[in-house]
């Protein structure tokens, strides 16, 4: 059985984490499969959005340390360097939006990996823990650079410090992430979110997408000429012809992501 699994319906990519058996941890073949998975998603023009969750009962435990502590296993700098800092990349230069339907406990690098999506959404009964000083270590999976920007720089200090598990309406209210629903309604509303974006003119989501992510980096001024020229991207697409012909129309646009 693949340890990722990958669905195309309605325009949405579904990716699915599948070693429950194992909490979705990683290990290496499963790293290396999503990555393929995220860069056949990000090719395939019939995608417009990413749904990324995970099976059984957790969204993903992190890596999987069995294989952190194999003599023969790859040892931890190839698990930064080769699993998961590319997935981060991936995630984050996708040209559509990727968004995280987090089903249950998310915790290290699945924590991190979930933070740095697009849209993160949890079920009432997820969970987000920074667990990585329990065993000696600090966070990684882009952790140190998206927690404190979404939470605060005292807030993610001490959950990085202490390994508070953090619930998912608490995450909502820390501003951690978008939305959490009731676990029996999860699956609809999260699924709902992303056909959603899946009918928005996706090139501007992109756009949208690539804009935030040079404001964690530049100044005012920068950041003035990045959204001028994204603007004048964005205003050369079909979408955006579309949408005002539709807005003088008085009629619901229908945008194909062109």
């Amino acid at each position: 059985m693949s340890s990722i699994f990958l669905e195309i319906k309605n325009n949405i990519a579904f990716i699915t984490l599948n070693r429950p058996e194992k909490f979705n941890s990683f290990n290496r073949e499963m790293a290396l499969s999503l990555q393929e998975r995220l860069k056949e998603a990000d090719l395939n023009k019939e995608v417009r959005c990413v749904y990324l969750t995970g099976a059984g009962k957790a969204f993903c435990a992190g890596q999987d340390l069995a294989e952190v502590v194999d003599p023969n296993g790859p040892g931890m700098d190839k698990i930064l360097v080769e699993h998961f800092n590319p997935i981060i990349t991936l995630i984050r230069n996708l040209n559509k939006p990727v968004v995280a339907a987090v089903n249950g406990v998310a915790a290290g690098a699945g924590a991190n990996i979930a933070l740095c999506c697009d849209i993160v959404v949890a079920a009432e009964s997820a969970s987000f823990i920074q667990a990585f000083s329990k065993i000696g270590l600090i966070p990684d999976s882009s952790g140190t650079f998206f927690l404190p920007r979404l939470i605060g720089f005292q807030k993610a200090s001490a959950l990085m410090m202490l390994g508070d598990k953090v619930s998912a309406t608490d995450a909502e209210k820390f501003g951690m992430i978008y939305k959490c629903f009731p676990d029996t309604s999860f699956a609809e509303e999260s699924q709902k979110l992303a056909s959603t974006l899946a009918s928005m003119p996706t090139k501007s989501l992109f756009f949208i997408k690539q804009a935030l992510n040079n404001s964690l980096i530049q100044n005012l001024e920068q950041q003035l000429k990045t959204e001028d020229e994204f603007q004048q991207k964005a205003a050369a697409t079909n979408d955006f012809k579309e949408g005002v012909k539709a807005f003088l129309e008085k009629r619901k646009p229908v945008f194909k992501g062109e």
